[in-house]
């Protein structure tokens, strides 16, 4: 018998066994409690419900989430992972951890993500540290994402939607403290710890989070290994000065690093130093005359120098492309500004307006041969650099009395210099024909959307927006065009998206509709092995595409202690260009959910559905992902349980995968050989069954 499968069913009695401990009530019949035990030990609170599908059904547009609250699959240990929850993303597997969050078949720079209202660039040329690889989700508050383009005060070119995570100061009438901690254990190594402490007094206050999270090369269905071993930390200071009861100093750094292997690519990542400060002052004043309401202004520093090689988590196995112990070396620098006020009135009229700041620069250093020439001994070289002045608006207002609208504008000025001497073509370094060359766009961004309560709890939502995004340093810098060995002359990438919302809270039904229809005009395609002379190349294009789909969840409550939750998510999109396919599209998938809930503890279970897509574009895509060929359905079962044990300590278990199911999603990268390890298939394999459990103390 396979030694992998012998420890998953070991593992599957061990997680039967647990779910039955957690699923018990508590036994009084031999406990005799006083006055002075209650005093010890704090009573039991209500049970909070485990995420199985993420949703708001007050606001079809706008969904708001607790990352601190368990969820079933495993507990995130990155920002891609918690998205997965929500109905519409998908994730583009790559290895145990950063992979790319993708909405609605949009990745990239399409999806804005935001952490504490600052924006933070990875460095690696090939995706290997999207934004959301430098968050742990357990040390914010509360993740907020709005579908599409509904908004216009988070940045520029978020076509897709926006992210943000975001922490909440506590204010302390006297001295005190208060915080939680985290640890999740699991098969294939998984291993996390989380403590975020706050600690305060009228005038001040200060918060820490730690977090730490490992886990080693996990097994798919079928037992193999897949190099996805990952280990990664992370410290985060802020501290607090009231000025006075309305204003409010906050300064604030986070320092982090890691490692991880990854199963789709001939190199590791060895280093994801990220460093940053940041500075915010916000102004909320409780009884000012007037129609002045508030005030924010931030500045941030970011800096992420990312070290990728070939020998440091894997053999090293000399290739043509890589005959050596090869590294590349590449860092980026963020800085960023923001201001914003808020105006109201007392007709119900809001005003919301401000300017933003934002450039970056990208270097890079690398080896062919570190050996004979170390990382180290060599200068870093700039190869661009970015700058982006913005200003926005968003007005809302009441319509009668069960109306309100919503509408926003957002006018950008961006500047990019391309500061490469020589690109590569093949195995040789060419000229670089748009050398020192500068560009400069003017873009404009901008939505309306009309909400009408139809009755009470049911609200209907319909809007249409419209953003205009510049190709970002992936598809710039890291691609050519299809008649050059540059890409520098891209247009910007524009989309018009109509927006159609219903949504429901009251009774025992509740449920959210979202549905989209849009038209991307410039859509910026990557393809690979495109033939260039004697050589393949990978090439960025504009073309003309279209998409449509949406999102249903619902909820329903079949008794005080059942609870059926369910989505569904489709998409449909069209390169209208070469009247195919658009590339890198999610199938039909559905979940659902049911859960048995008492006051003090709950078991259930989550079954996913994903159809087979056969709708590809092979060797087309984005910069996450490129289109493999067609691709399987598969279901997968899960179950869990919950144990509140009293108001502090809650125990979470689950079997993720019970019945050790081989699979792949459709969005994933496809699969490398790796020395030592088994051939892979043809995607990267999601993990085969695993058990985990996570422990919470609050105080």
């Amino acid at each position: 018998m396979n030694t992998s499968k012998t420890l998953n069913v070991s593992g599957l009695t061990l997680a039967l066994g647990l779910l039955s401990l957690a699923a018990s009530p508590l036994d009084t019949t031999q406990v005799s409690t006083t006055s002075a035990d209650y005093a010890a030990s704090p009573p039991i609170r209500e049970l909070e419900p485990l995420i199985l599908v993420a949703t708001d059904y007050r606001n079809p547009t706008q969904l708001e989430l607790n990352p601190k609250n368990p969820a079933q699959p495993i507990p995130a240990q990155d920002g891609a992972e918690i998205l997965r929850t929500i109905p519409g993303f998908n994730v583009i597997r790559k290895g145990g951890t950063d992979g790319d969050p993708v909405f609605r078949g949009m990745a990239g720079s399409r999806l804005g993500i935001l952490m504490d209202g600052e924006t933070l660039l990875g460095g690696c040329g090939n995706r290997m540290d999207p934004p959301t690889a430098y968050v742990f989700p357990g040390a914010y508050d509360r993740v907020v994402f709005v579908r599409g383009p509904q908004s216009v005060r988070y940045g520029a070119g978020h076509s897709a939607g926006t992210v943000r995570f975001e922490r909440t100061p506590t204010r302390f009438d006297a001295f005190g403290v208060e915080g939680m901690t985290q640890l999740t254990v699991g098969a294939f190594g998984r291993n996390d710890q989380l403590l975020d402490v706050e600690v305060g007094a009228p005038k001040w206050d200060a918060r820490l989070s730690l977090t730490r999270t490992e886990a080693d090369d996990y097994h798919d269905g079928d037992g193999r290994k897949i190099p996805s071993a990952y280990e990664r930390r992370s410290a985060h200071l802020s501290l607090g000065w009231h000025l006075t009861p309305d204003h409010r100093l906050e300064l604030s750094g986070v320092i982090s690093d890691g490692e991880a292997a990854y199963a789709d690519r001939a190199m590791d990542g060895v280093a994801f130093d990220r460093e940053n400060i940041g500075l915010k002052w916000t102004h909320l004043p409780e009884n000012t005359p007037g129609s002045y309401a508030g005030l924010e202004a931030q500045v941030y520093y970011n800096y992420v120098d990312h070290v990728m090689d070939n020998f440091s988590l894997r053999r090293f196995q000399p290739t043509m492309m890589m005959p050596n112990p090869t590294v590349s070396n590449p860092d980026r620098q963020t800085i960023g500004g923001r201001l914003a006020t808020d105006w109201e009135w007392d007709n119900d009229l809001q005003l919301h307006i401000g300017l933003d700041y934002l450039e970056n620069d990208h270097r890079i250093r690398r080896t062919m041969n570190a050996n004979a020439q170390p990382i180290n001994a060599l200068s870093r070289e700039k190869d661009a650099d970015f700058r982006q002045y913005g200003i926005f608006a968003e007005l809302e207002g009441a319509v009668g009395e069960a109306g309100r609208w919503f509408s926003g504008l957002r006018l950008d000025q961006h500047r990019t210099r391309d500061l490469r001497e020589t690109v590569r073509a093949g195995m040789a370094m060419q000229p670089n024909p748009t050398a020192l060359e500068r560009r400069h766009d003017a873009l404009t961004s901008g939505f309306v959307r009309y909400e009408h309560t139809l009755s009470e709890g049911l609200l209907l939502s319909v809007g249409l927006g419209h953003t205009a995004r510049i190709p970002d340093y992936w598809e710039l810098f890291n691609k050519e065009s299809a008649d050059s060995l540059s890409a520098f002359d891209l247009k910007p990438e524009k989309t018009t998206q109509l927006d159609l919302g219903l949504s429901r809270e009251a009774g025992p039904l509740n449920y959210s509709l979202s549905l989209f229809a849009n038209r991307l005009d410039d859509y910026i395609l990557i393809e690979s092995q495109v033939p260039k002379g004697m050589r393949m190349a990978t090439i960025a294009r504009n073309i003309e595409s279209s998409s449509y789909g949406g999102e249903l969840a619902l909820g329903y409550k079949l008794s005080t202690e059942w609870q059926v939750d369910a989505s569904l998510a489709y998409v449909r999109a069209r390169n209208r260009t070469d009247s195919r396919p658009l590339a890198q599209q999610p199938p039909l998938e559905g979940r659902l959910g049911l859960t048995y809930t008492r006051p003090s503890w709950s078991v259930g279970g989550l079954l996913r559905l994903v159809d087979a897509q056969k709708r590809v574009a092979v060797n087309q895509g984005n910069l996450v992902g490129q289109d493999i060929g067609p691709s399987s359905g598969f279901a997968i079962l899960s179950l869990n349980a919950a144990r509140q044990i009293n108001e502090r300590h809650r125990i979470t278990v689950g079997v993720d995968n019970l019945f050790d199911t081989t699979y792949a999603e459709h969005l994933s990268r496809a699969g490398a050989t790796v020395a030592g390890f088994p051939p892979p298939d043809t995607r990267v394999n999601e993990p085969g069954r695993h058990l985990w459990m996570q422990w919470q103390f609050d105080f």
